[in-house]
């Protein structure tokens, strides 16, 4: 080979390393695309639990909070009774008292109806909707000397959460027996929470 078909083949060996080295990698290939898919179908996952959970987890879960809501009710305006001073109170929340011991008895039904056991509730829900909050303000306000007035605000905040609930749940239910419940429910309750309401504006 004469020097110059040497220093030809020398820089086509030179410019074939240039290109070689110069050359793009592809950006993605198989393997990266099967992880990145798994990655993605990992964080799909969580956000569908995460809104899932937001927007109350299962079906079943707004009844559930409503019939605990119902029981801590009832024993709320159970304990009352002999703490009130004012008669018209008083009057109101026996009322109240028998309604709550009638509508707690009924949803039993409906629970049933939807498969759920009144006796075995979530128990998240139950610790969730047990009043301590509520307990503790009224003892304070027994203690201050404004219990009336303190409980006439509570309950009437509690039903108003309770017939808010129900409106829920009536929103999302294709049972038209438990439909007809929920509207005698808050149709009932709904003169009642206004009363209490009206007390505590006189009074405050």
């Amino acid at each position: 080979m004469n020097p110059d078909q040497q220093k030809q083949a020398l820089d086509v060996d030179y410019l074939n390393n240039i290109a070689a080295s110069t050359a793009k990698k592809p950006i993605l290939n198989r393997r990266r695309l099967v992880i990145g898919g798994a990655i993605l179908a990992v964080v799909v996952f969580f956000i569908t639990v995460l809104v899932v959970a937001t927007l109350g987890g299962t079906p079943d879960q707004p009844l559930q909070r409503l019939a605990a809501r119902l029981q801590t009710t009832e024993k709320i305006v159970t304990d009352a009774q002999g703490k009130l001073k004012s008669t018209e109170l008083r009057t109101l929340n026996s009322n109240l008292k028998i309604f709550l011991t009638n509508t707690n008895r009924d949803i039993t039904t409906q629970l049933t109806d939807q498969k759920i056991n009144i006796a075995k509730l979530d128990k998240t829900i139950v610790t969730a909707e047990a009043g301590t909050d509520i307990v503790s303000r009224l003892e304070d306000a027994r203690l201050n000397a404004v219990y009336d007035r303190a409980y006439a605000r509570e309950l009437s905040y509690q039903l108003e959460r309770i017939t808010n609930l129900i409106e829920q749940i009536k929103s999302s239910t294709s049972s038209q027996s438990l439909k007809t419940f929920l509207d005698n429910t808050s149709l009932n309750l709904q003169p009642t929470q206004k009363a209490f309401a009206e007390f505590n504006a006189a009074n405050s």
